[in-house]
């Protein structure tokens, strides 16, 4: 929840809400409803990307790698300016 100042990018919120797939891990260490308070906020900043909950990083490979879900218009749609590399370095 922390306030970026203008123009800086919340890393960690663009990171979930461009996600094809949400991994919550070490699910064994917190509460069902600390789980569900987390996933509630994940589905809040992407309603589309399956939550996956593990305990020590188990999951299956083939759920996670080559499946083709990158979108480029629906990425365009939810960010403008996606392709726009203007000003970086």
């Amino acid at each position: 929840d922390e306030e970026k100042p203008e123009g800086v990018e919340n890393e960690a919120v663009e990171q979930v809400a461009f996600a094809d797939r949400l991994l919550l891990n070490k699910i064994d260490l917190v509460s069902e409803a600390d789980l569900f308070r987390i996933e509630s906020r994940l589905k809040g900043i992407n309603a589309f990307a399956p939550i996956m909950r593990t305990e020590k990083a188990q999951v299956s490979v083939d759920s996670v790698l080559n499946i083709k879900a990158f979108d480029l218009k629906k990425t365009l749609d939810m960010d403008p300016e996606f392709l726009n590399t203007d000003g970086e370095t």
